[in-house]
């Protein structure tokens, strides 16, 4: 029977916390995911089609531990969601003029800054695995 190759480890132990700490801080990507969607909410804002500028003015960016969020409209503006998705059931009536075509800002804005905002998830991981002791 054949021997099974022996190693050892140096510094096991340490290195084993540092993957932790790097798995903690992978973990919690909360700031990359609120600094990335700020970025899309920036290019965003400039290509939300603009009458009032009341819609421009409710786009928002937050950051969870899962994920970056953008948001657009509030109770006093709530053609956000018609006009980015668009509305073609849309009635017609006196002040009315038919279906609203889709015009996906918010998603053409994230689409387009999005070399922008890969850097900065690209920097957190690099940051954690600079963390690791021991890897070269």
């Amino acid at each position: 029977m054949a021997q099974k190759p022996v190693v050892e480890v140096l510094g096991g132990r340490e290195l084993r916390s540092t993957l932790r700490q790097a798995d903690a801080s992978l973990q919690d990507l909360k700031d990359a995911h609120a600094a990335a969607a700020s970025i899309a909410a920036r290019a965003s804002a400039a290509l939300a089609p603009v009458r009032t500028g009341r819609l421009r003015d409710t786009i928002r960016s937050s950051g969870t531990k899962t994920a970056g969020i953008i948001r657009a409209g509030f109770k006093s503006v709530p053609y956000a969601g018609p006009i980015h998705w668009g509305w073609y059931t849309r009635p017609r009536g006196k002040w009315r003029g038919g279906p609203i075509q889709a015009n996906p800002f918010l998603s053409h804005g994230a689409q387009d800054s999005e070399g922008r905002w890969i850097r900065v998830y690209e920097h957190h991981v690099a940051a954690a695995i600079e963390k690791v002791k021991g890897i070269s």
